[in-house]
């Protein structure tokens, strides 16, 4: 290993070695006194230990974040033999993936506690989950990319069952596995098929292979369409999205986020390294493919989610159509947009998740779950700030000005109109149009809808006060939106052309 790999992988190692002794010395970390005399305490799941783990792990996250943030200018470099590059891209995805899952769980942290939930293990699974999107992210070899999509999914599938008093959570935790495991099968499929028409596993090699006009156009078609399919399965969109609204509704909510926020960012990642980075030739074949899916994902997404009355699985729907827009956004032209629309969109969209989410878990108590439209009721008069957080994230999903989804959106428009693909334009802007009503129904619930029942906040003060800046920060980028986009546009023409 060479002074320079060390240095690509050294916030991987700083992580991995942390989270491992994180785990151990939390069994050490024992309390002063029993709670109850008499009974002997459960060494793992102590609330010194967990405490402990929590305080730590948000150092870490902290730490990963500014040095992340610190790489965005280093140029792109391969590492580990070709198998890990770090490049602007990556360093930029791994710095907002940190910043999301921060901001997961001091969100969660007063839900989980409420459930019995908050224990070491909760956290170190988090966490390993997290490595596995920062391998995933920076992957430069089919095996690195495989291997981090699992590492990625495997605590992930714990984290939803890990509720085990409801059949709910259990259930969606069955389901998130065997429907994942059949798209990583697919993925799996399409990559083998990738390395035995070009002999190699190295997204650099096999890039060249597939630009040489003598290679069998067939079988590479062939192995596409799998690796179209699986990268749709991750990502959750139609016709392969029959996971996301049991898994969203299943799992509990801290969990539902950890889903929905920074897996986005490395399934944006693995979209990116296999179509854009390895398969760019192939540009005239995928292209098709997933306009017919990002158009699927807009109608179907916002139309099922009008009839749902669940928060979270309305959410879900929203999700599968707000997808449906960061793939449109991989139909730009390099030289005007360079994919960066996408990149834009699915950043923002994390931060305005985060939000939504979070709202849902503050407004939660033990024994109770804000989940469905009737917990919102009358919210305004009970609660006038948190009304507006949920108005304020509402609108961003809806991509009403001056919210940063109306930038976001407005972005993948302007990129698919430079493109010449004004039609496909046409159909997200009346998709987006009915995807304003259910968005418009939560607002009107929450400001003119009689209260039915108590509404208590719950969380940190420093919960509340992070949540009031995501608020603050979804209105200040999208009033602003410019150095943010120029960072996504900067961090990927230069991605592109490896300086």
């Amino acid at each position: 290993m060479q002074a320079f790999d060390l240095y690509a992988i050294l916030p991987e190692l700083v992580l991995l070695i942390t989270t491992c002794l994180l785990l151990v010395a939390s069994v050490y970390v024992r309390e002063r006194q029993p709670a109850t005399p008499g009974v002997e305490q459960d060494i793992f799941h102590t609330p010194r230990g967990v405490g402990f783990v929590y305080f730590f792990a948000l150092l870490l996250l902290a730490y990963l974040f500014f040095a992340f943030f610190g790489r965005l200018g280093d140029v792109s470099l391969l590492a580990m033999n070709g198998m890990f590059q770090s490049d602007p891209l990556s360093n930029l995805l791994k710095a907002c993936s940190c910043a999301a899952i921060f901001v997961t769980l001091v969100y969660s942290k007063q839900y989980l506690k409420d459930r019995s939930l908050f224990r070491p293990d909760f956290i170190v699974l988090a966490l390993l989950a997290l490595l596995g999107q920062f391998v995933l992210i920076s992957g430069a070899n089919l095996l690195t990319l495989y291997l981090g999509l699992e590492l990625m999914a495997l605590p992930t599938y714990a984290l939803v069952a890990m509720r085990h008093s409801s059949e709910k959570s259990v259930e969606a935790g069955i389901k998130y596995f065997i429907l994942g495991a059949l798209a990583s099968g697919f993925l799996l499929y399409g990559m083998s098929m990738l390395y035995g028409i070009t002999g190699s596993l190295d997204l650099l090699e096999i890039f060249k292979t597939v630009a040489d006009p003598r290679v069998n156009h067939l079988v590479m078609a062939f192995g596409l369409v799998f690796i179209v399919a699986g990268l749709a399965f991750k990502l959750g969109v139609v016709p392969f999205h029959m996971w996301v609204p049991d898994v969203y509704q299943g799992a509990p909510t801290a969990v539902t986020l950890m889903i929905a926020g920074a897996p986005k960012l490395a399934a944006f990642a693995l979209l990116f390294r296999l179509l854009v980075n390895t398969l760019l030739p192939l540009l005239g074949d995928w292209q098709p493919m997933l306009v017919l899916l990002a158009l699927l994902s807009l109608v179907v997404g916002n139309v099922t989610a009008i009839a749902q009355t669940n928060l979270k699985r309305m959410l879900a729907y929203s999700a599968i159509a707000q997808m449906g827009f960061v793939i449109l956004g991989m139909l730009s032209v390099f030289d005007d947009h360079a994919f960066s629309a996408s990149l834009f969109y699915v950043v923002t969209y994390v931060m305005t998740t985060l939000g939504s989410f979070g709202l849902l878990m503050v407004l939660s108590r033990h024994g109770y779950d804000c989940e469905t439209l009737e917990s919102l009721k009358g919210l305004n008069k009970k609660h006038p700030w948190y009304a507006f957080i949920g108005l304020v994230m509402m609108f961003s999903l809806a991509g009403i000005p001056p919210t940063v989804g109306f930038a976001a959106k407005l972005g993948v428009l302007e990129a698919l109109v430079d493109a010449e693909h004004t039609f496909i334009a046409l159909i997200a802007v009346i998709a987006s149009l009915i995807g304003a009503f259910y968005y418009l129904r939560v607002v009107k619930v929450m400001y003119f809808d009689e209260p039915t029942h108590e509404i208590t906040v719950t969380g940190s003060g420093f919960a509340r006060a992070l949540l009031g800046l995501n608020a603050i920060l979804v209105l200040v980028v999208g009033m602003f939106p410019a150095t943010l986009m120029t960072m996504c546009l900067d961090a990927m023409r230069r991605t592109l052309l490896g300086s």
